[in-house]
């Protein structure tokens, strides 16, 4: 029996329960390791898996070639054999009771080691409290890419804005492919140089926007005077089915990977977010999403808390050589990721508690991963 649950069942490995779904769906494809889920929120009122969930299914096997992939009736069991990833031209509806945020980031997760380059149009609700928005997709985590060698011909286009509860908001996403990784070395967290950000509103008054913006930056200007904050607002085909509002921002630093300032690959970045609920006043949300900028820089960390996965991910992917990386405080999302990536790659990090700066130096080397799908003519 291994770690948390995860149990060896010849070429594959067996869980149970519900819980880092996403985690264990992409590190079966990317491992080629087959996985069986158990007792899907078994004691639950309504039991097995729910609508987004078996929507993120069908949108793997569209990226995909054999895979196979089998729902026992109840819903609370699921048997998948991974096939090869093929990407190509996609279009995919996803399922409102989730952000795209929600599909679009195991997507990235796996479009580099794909046979074509993927070119995908999602639609649905762009912006929500509960998964991350596509703003810091674009703006925090794709730079991060940077470091990892993917320089070139990667975007993320907004298209449309779709709040909650009926979404109507669409994104096409592109992602070259590469046949390796490269090592990091993020070791240094600088200073921050400049903070940005976009407050935007869908079917409300413009004034709204303008308001979330004076808020902010009137907490952030105390701490850094270059911070400029965009207010979009969107109108007609664009503004989506719901009205909606929110900010999201992002802290550059000035250090690259080498402890250098460095304009190919680019200083820390850090975002945070936040979106309007019901009866949340505009001002509210603009101090909220600022401490939590502030929040993330006093961490101290290379990459921000919603990004944590995401930098180990690629990390274990890499070359057989040292990779390092500093982290703020560890999510209890990330531990588990970091079990989740021992139980599917066999690989261990190196955890070294800094007591002075109370962050974390992640340190590991990679299994040298390489894209065997990808086309070499």
């Amino acid at each position: 029996r291994m770690e948390q649950g995860a149990v060896r069942t010849g070429k594959g490995l067996a869980f149970r329960g519900c819980s880092h779904f996403r985690q264990r769906i992409i590190c079966s494809l990317l491992s080629g390791k087959s996985i069986k889920i158990t007792d899907i929120r078994l004691e639950a009122e309504v039991p097995g898996l729910r609508e987004f969930e078996m929507n993120l299914l069908r949108l793997v096997d569209k990226i995909s070639n054999g895979t196979k992939i089998t729902v026992n009736e109840t819903g609370t069991g699921v048997y998948m054999q991974p096939g090869s990833l093929v990407g190509g031209l996609i279009n995919h509806d996803c399922n409102l009771d989730r952000g795209i945020g929600y599909y679009l980031e195991p997507l990235i997760w796996v479009a580099p080691f794909c046979k074509n380059p993927l070119s995908i149009t999602l639609t649905g609700v762009t912006n929500n409290e509960q998964d991350t928005s596509v703003d810091l997709l674009r703006t925090v985590t794709l730079p991060l890419l940077r470091h990892f060698g993917l320089l070139e011909g990667i975007q993320l286009k907004i298209e449309k804005r779709g709040a909650p509860p009926l979404g109507g908001g669409q994104i096409h996403f592109t992602c070259p492919v590469i046949r390796e990784l490269q090592s990091v070395q993020l070791t240094e967290e600088g200073k921050i140089r400049r903070i940005r950000g976009i407050a935007y509103a869908t079917r409300v008054t413009p004034q709204i926007p303008n308001r979330v913006v004076d808020s902010a930056k009137a907490v952030l200007i105390k701490y850094q005077q270059d911070t400029f904050i965009y207010s979009d607002h969107y109108k007609g085909n664009t503004s989506g089915l719901s009205p909606g509002y929110g900010l999201a921002l992002v802290a550059e630093g000035t250090v690259g990977s080498t402890g250098e300032d460095d304009n190919q690959m680019g200083g820390v970045v850090l975002g945070s977010e936040c979106v309007a609920e019901g009866g949340s006043l505009p001002e509210e949300l603009g101090r909220k999403a600022a401490y939590t900028l502030l929040s993330e820089v006093a961490n101290r960390g290379c990459v921000d808390t919603s990004n944590q996965a995401t930098v180990l991910l690629f990390m274990a992917l890499g070359p057989a050589s040292v990779s390092k990386v500093r982290l703020g405080r560890l999510s209890p999302y990330t531990i588990k990721f970091l079990r989740g990536l021992k139980d599917f790659f066999n690989i261990k990090f190196k955890l070294e508690p800094d007591e002075d700066t109370h962050t974390v130096m992640c340190t590991c080397v990679g299994i040298g991963f390489q894209n065997i799908n990808r086309k070499i003519f």
